[in-house]
């Protein structure tokens, strides 16, 4: 059974993207697990920390998961046209001590949605770079970056679009197919 570790990059608690990221969970084919895990607990980097106390509990936490997983689901926002900052800061944190051998050679399947017209097409091109230095397998057979989000998620931010959810679920599908 393939286990996904999924990563939302938004700490907002009605976020679309961690609704996405649910919602993709749900869909997920039978016999695949994509479990969560939780970016909260990440502090910022500061390599002086790290020299003098090592990895943070929650950073490790996300490395042994990583490294137990058969691959990762970034499911991330696009803030002024980029990465966020929280989930760059957690992947960053990630990659350090040994953290760089648990992306090396992961499938990884990146996706997002905002409320803008165009989705999260600038936010999910600029991780290109980042998944290329971690040496991970970025997926590129399909996308997904649903754009005007407010009108297919709910106050709580679950995703209600129906056709959204068909496209998520054929989109997970094709990325367990390769792993």
């Amino acid at each position: 059974m393939p286990t996904i570790l999924g990563l939302s990059g938004s700490l907002r608690k009605a976020s679309f993207n961690a609704g996405l990221l649910r919602a993709a969970r749900d869909v997920a084919p039978d016999g695949t697990s994509i479990e969560i895990g939780e970016i909260h607990d990440v502090p910022l980097y500061d390599a002086d920390d790290e020299k003098a106390n090592g990895l943070p509990e929650a950073v490790k936490r996300l490395q042994s998961r990583l490294d137990a997983a058969d691959a990762l689901l970034m499911v991330s926002p696009e803030y002024n046209k980029s990465i966020p900052g929280v989930f760059k800061n957690t992947i960053d944190w990630m990659s350090r001590g040994d953290g760089l051998k648990y992306f090396t050679g992961k499938p990884v399947m990146l996706i997002g949605a905002s409320p803008s017209g165009f989705g999260t097409i600038l936010g999910q091109n600029a991780w290109l770079p980042v998944l290329r230095t971690l040496r991970t397998r970025l997926w590129t057979g399909g996308q997904l970056m649903v754009s005007g989000a407010g009108d297919k998620f709910d106050e709580d931010g679950n995703l209600t679009d129906g056709e959204t959810r068909d496209q998520l679920r054929k989109l997970i599908a094709e990325f367990v197919k390769t792993l």
